[in-house]
């Protein structure tokens, strides 16, 4: 499946005046919900030795491989060991330096990248500040398309200050636009591999020219995509332990299933939960869970609606039976959301954590009080429209959920069937979204920072996908966003998560933690959301 989500363009932690590499992380979690114990932690255990080689499964094939077009889990899980980027997200969502060894912030509007020296792209041509500039640039060039190109809005030039030193110059102070770096809009190919490949670059027909452990051999469209060890890697603390990983594309979740249990594939992430029970069972390796910036929400996409009644929106948060949705659509795995920026969004400062989203009520169900709130808004009997496919069994399940819910308190919930392809375009055509009303996404941030997803919610964003404008979060997200300082803008995003909370634009359903198998062969593997651009493949290695 295609996860649907909000956009995410963020990735790292803030810093203050000079900056210098920070981090925020999350302890290792566990729970029991549905009958399900489970426990989350950064990595699985240790490699022990090489492997000539491993196979990963993707539950659908990526559509480019593209970085500045890179947009979904499975691009990102493969790029993750190609590509780089001028920082790094670790396993447990601390930030340090990758590609940029260091970078100074001279005034709020001025950020100074020193890169690394001696790093060669796989062709074996060493990287310069010329290569960084144009993979920026790109990004911002509409004839791009990048979805990421909204992450430089505040962008004024992206020049280059010295051999191995790039300057950005912004046009406002924006502090989530530095986060942005360690993620997709942050990543540096070869410039010469980007002129020399042209429309080919990022298909099956090109190739590409990276700094990552591994590196691109071959690419057989509709069967596998190859890659193999880079021996002149420059972070000898990740050099690969493997000399090729094979990704397979399997999109029906049983048959992913069988393939785990075969021994067809080695490993994959964001297993099927329908599948839990049985791969913990079945002795052919072992089910993990990781850290997860991600909730399961609504996103209301018609204010002009049945909708568009405060009093409506909380009466069918109200109403969800959010327990009994964790067991049919997280596999008992997960717990009800308190926000619609999960808990792990938050770690960017840990002690904020506990302070800004642990102290959050758990959200009750009341359906008296929901049925109330729906005759005092006149709506008994008004329609909601919610998408539902056939995309991922998650969808599905929430989806009858929200209507069963709906339906107990007055309002005639209508589910619409889409097809998968058509399922993605919500996220990015507004003229998909028409007589839709709530469509289910799967929010998560690229960074521990949870103003990041907040910056979706504000008026005008390309992810504000039901055009909601409050002119109080507005101020609020804006005031956040000047602050430079970690704690200090942790405090003011409460402010915007109780705004979000209190007007309900999103209605937050549950999070879970991210999932891999690993069969018995293998070890080695990080286990969370941050494998989207950590080199994860570089640290598996044999189990034995």
């Amino acid at each position: 499946m295609r996860t649907p989500r909000f956009i995410a363009l963020a990735c790292t932690a803030a810093v203050a005046a000079s900056l210098t590499a920070c981090s925020g992380a999350t302890q290792p979690q566990q729970g029991t919900t549905g009958g399900a114990d489970f426990k989350v932690s950064p990595t699985s255990p240790a490699a022990k030795g090489p492997l000539d080689s491993f196979t990963w499964s993707l539950y659908a094939e990526p559509y480019t491989l593209d970085y500045a077009l890179a947009y979904d889990y499975p691009p990102n899980t493969v790029l993750a060991n190609v590509c780089e980027q001028l920082l790094r997200v670790t396993p447990d969502l601390k930030i340090e330096p990758g590609l940029a060894v260091k970078w100074t912030r001279p005034d709020p509007r001025t950020l100074v990248y020193t890169l690394r020296p001696n790093v060669k792209f796989h062709d074996g041509t060493v990287m310069t500040a010329d290569d960084v500039v144009a993979s920026l640039k790109r990004q911002m060039d509409p004839a791009t398309g990048s979805p990421w190109g909204t992450a430089f809005k505040t962008v004024d030039s992206i020049e280059k200050s010295g051999p191995l030193e790039v300057t950005i110059k912004l046009g406002k102070a924006d502090a989530l636009f530095h986060e942005m770096l360690a993620a997709s809009p942050g990543t540096v190919v070869s410039a010469a591999s980007l002129a020399e490949q042209g429309k080919d670059y990022g298909t099956p027909k090109g190739k590409l020219n990276c700094t990552g452990p591994f590196s691109l051999e071959k690419w057989a469209q509709g069967d596998s995509i190859t890659l193999k060890k880079n021996a002149d890697y420059w972070d000898k603390k990740l050099v690969a332990k493997s000399e090729s990983v094979k990704f397979t594309f399997v999109e029906d979740a049983a048959a992913r299933a069988n393939a785990f249990l075969s021994g067809t594939a080695d490993g994959g992430y964001m297993v099927p939960s329908a599948s839990f029970a049985q791969l913990r069972n079945s002795g052919k390796g072992s089910l993990l869970f990781g850290p997860n910036t991600a909730a399961a929400d609504l996103a209301v996409l018609n204010f002009k609606g049945t909708l568009g009644d405060l009093r409506v929106r909380r009466a069918l948060s109200m109403a969800l039976d959010r327990k009994n949705i964790v067991k049919a659509a997280a596999g008992g795995v997960g717990v009800p959301a308190k926000a619609p920026a999960a808990r792990g969004a938050w770690a960017l400062v840990p002690e904020k954590t506990a302070t800004h989203y642990d102290t959050l009520p758990e959200p009750v169900q009341d359906v008296a009080g929901a049925k109330k709130l729906v005759e005092e808004a006149k709506a008994t009997g008004k329609k909601v429209t919610i998408a539902t496919s056939s995309m991922a069994p998650e969808i599905s399940v929430l989806a009858n959920a929200v209507q069963a819910a709906g339906r107990e308190i007055g309002l005639d919930v209508k589910l619409q069937p889409v097809a998968p392809d058509a399922y993605s375009s919500i996220f990015v055509d507004p003229a998909a979204r028409e007589g839709l009303d709530l469509v289910i996404t799967n929010g998560y941030d690229n960074t521990p920072d949870p103003l990041e997803f907040y910056q979706y919610l504000r008026t005008g964003d390309f992810g504000n996908y039901g055009n909601w404008s409050d002119a109080e979060y507005d101020v609020a997200f804006d005031r956040a966003n000047t602050e430079y300082d970690p704690a200090k803008r942790a405090d003011l995003t409460a402010k915007v998560q109780e705004i979000a909370l209190r007007e309900l634009p999103v209605i937050p359903v549950y999070e879970a933690p991210f999932s891999v198998f690993l069969g018995k062969r293998i070890t080695g593997a990080p286990t969370g959301i941050t494998q989207l651009y950590y080199p994860w493949a570089a640290t598996i290695g044999a189990a034995q």
